[in-house]
This record gives C-alpha cells, sequence and structure tokens, in this order.
C-alpha cells in the first residue's frame, strides 16, 4: 500500500478476518482485477467514517467512480447484510453466546435528509423531516436488522415491516423489548404473526434520566452509528444504500479489536465454522 495511512484503513490482523468473505474472481473471462479489494473496502470505511462525498475521496484511493461501483454492486447482492450476518455470528460465538439470540431490543431513530431526494417523511412527534431508522439489536448490541423508511410511517407500522421480514431467519428468538411506542395492537400481532413476546419497557419518572433496563442495549447502538459522520444525517437518495451504510459501519465496528473481548483468532475459526454452518442450511432448503 504505497500511500499514506489513514485511521479508518484495514489493518492486517483486520483484513484476515475480513478478506474471506469478499468475492473472489468466478470466471476467467474479461480483465484482470485492476484494483485491491482491500484498497476498495479502505475508501468505503472512509466515506462511512468521515461522511465525504464520493467524489471527494481522497486521490490516493482507487477512482471514486470505481469505488461506489463495488459498493453499490455489493449492495444490490445483498454482500454487505450476508457479510454483517456472518461476523456476528462468529462474534456471538466468541463472545461464549450461541450463533442466534433469544431476546432482541428494538427501538427506531429519525434523522433528516439533505437535498439529494429519495423518500422522506415528516415525523409530527419529533418535528423532523427525513426517513427512521428500525433496527433489532441482540443484548450486545450487536445488529441483527435494520429497515430504513420515510419519517412519516407509524413506529408500529415500521416496526411489522422489519419483524415480518425475520419470521424464519432468527430460529431461537422468543422475546422482544421495546419502548412504550411499541405498546397495543403490535404486541397481538407479533405474539400471532411471528410467535414471539413483545415486552414494553416504560419509564417509571417523567423528565428524570434513568438507564431503563435492557432499552439502553439499542441506544448504544445507535451511538456506535452516530459516530459515522455518513450516518449523522440520512445523505443517500435510496433508502437501501442507508441500510447497506449501517451494514458497512457495523461490520467495520466488528473487525475492530478489541470488541467485547474478542480475539481474532477465535473470529476466524467462528466465521469457517458459520459460513459451513450457512451452506448446509441453505443446501438443505433448496432440497425441500
Amino acid at each position: 500500500m504505497d500511500r499514506r495511512h489513514y485511521c479508518t484503513d484495514v489493518t492486517n490482523r483486520q483484513w484476515r478476518v475480513l478478506k474471506p468473505l469478499l468475492p473472489g474472481k468466478t470466471t476467467r473471462r474479461g480483465r484482470p482485477r485492476a484494483v485491491s479489494l482491500r484498497e476498495i473496502l479502505n475508501a468505503i470505511f472512509y466515506v462511512a467514517r468521515a461522511g465525504c462525498q464520493w467524489r471527494n475521496l481522497p486521490h490516493d484511493f482507487p477512482p471514486w467512480q470505481t469505488v461506489y461501483g463495488y459498493f453499490s454492486r455489493w449492495r444490490d447482492q445483498g454482500l454487505w447484510e450476508k457479510n454483517h450476518r456472518l461476523l456476528r455470528r462468529a462474534a456471538r460465538l466468541a463472545a461464549k453466546r450461541d450463533a442466534e439470540p433469544s431476546a432482541a431490543v428494538l427501538d427506531s431513530q429519525t434523522v433528516k435528509t439533505t437535498e439529494m431526494g429519495g423518500p422522506r417523511g415528516y415525523d409530527a412527534g419529533k418535528k423532523v423531516t427525513g426517513r427512521k431508522r428500525h433496527i433489532l439489536v441482540d443484548t450486545l448490541g450487536l445488529l441483527l436488522a435494520v429497515l430504513v423508511h420515510p419519517a412519516d410511517v407509524q413506529d408500529r407500522d415500521g416496526a411489522k415491516g422489519l419483524l415480518s421480514g425475520l419470521v424464519g431467519y432468527l430460529p431461537r428468538l422468543q422475546l422482544i423489548w421495546a419502548d412504550g411506542g411499541y405498546a397495543g395492537q403490535l404486541e397481538t400481532w407479533v405474539q400471532e404473526q411471528c410467535h414471539w413476546v413483545l415486552s414494553i419497557v416504560k419509564r417509571s419518572e417523567l423528565h428524570t434520566f434513568k438507564v431503563l433496563p435492557h432499552r439502553w442495549v439499542v441506544e448504544r447502538t445507535f451511538g456506535w452509528l452516530n459516530r459515522e459522520r455518513r450516518l449523522s444525517k440520512d445523505y443517500e437518495r435510496l433508502p437501501r444504500s442507508s441500510e447497506a451504510f449501517i451494514h458497512v459501519s457495523m461490520i467495520r465496528l466488528m473487525a475492530r479489536q478489541p470488541f467485547h473481548g474478542l480475539v481474532f483468532g477465535g473470529m476466524q475459526r467462528n466465521i469457517a465454522q458459520v459460513a459451513r454452518q450457512s451452506s448446509r442450511s441453505s443446501t438443505h432448503k433448496d432440497q425441500e
């Protein structure tokens, strides 16, 4: 790497974890790849952390058109979400947990949008025009799922859109904690449609600060995401690009050392184990 170092650059130890997750050349046709996938990943991490426009990437990275091309291609192929899932399961195994959680925490965050365009709405409660980020995290704060939609969608409706797509993908999940904004009909819907228990954690006193049981975990995850300047607002035209940057940010977080005491040797072994399990599961579903 013949350039100056940026704080977002992937270290050698992190690259040993992330390299197996990136796609290799699948055919002998076409020109040989002229850019390093490690440099592509460094550039994408730089955009997420620094919050700059694609066109303002420093010139010592590959051309911005190339970097954006890889980002959007991997977004459309579902690669960011797939790799995030593998890393999250490996991180849980390294933390002496089961690969899939039995409990989760649900919450949303409203952020402003810019003149870039795309779907948006007005959140009357927060008095913000923009989008909502609905996330579901495990008890470690690791992301399980994310859905970005216009801010005028009610929390209960947004939660239905998020949770309905997870039925069958989280086999051990039994309990979800959420705040009072999700109380009411959603509790019955979750029980009947998803066969999970939605537990509402309410405030005991108004206008006083108190760390609420379980809910602080998802607030900490939002705090992690807010460190990425690309996520300080929603700068993307497409909601799926916003979701991709959230996955990118969590991938970068999980690849750093240390994270919840994880060690890279364990992460590497667990990634291989999770990949084999996922492959067997996909084969079994195809046979069915």
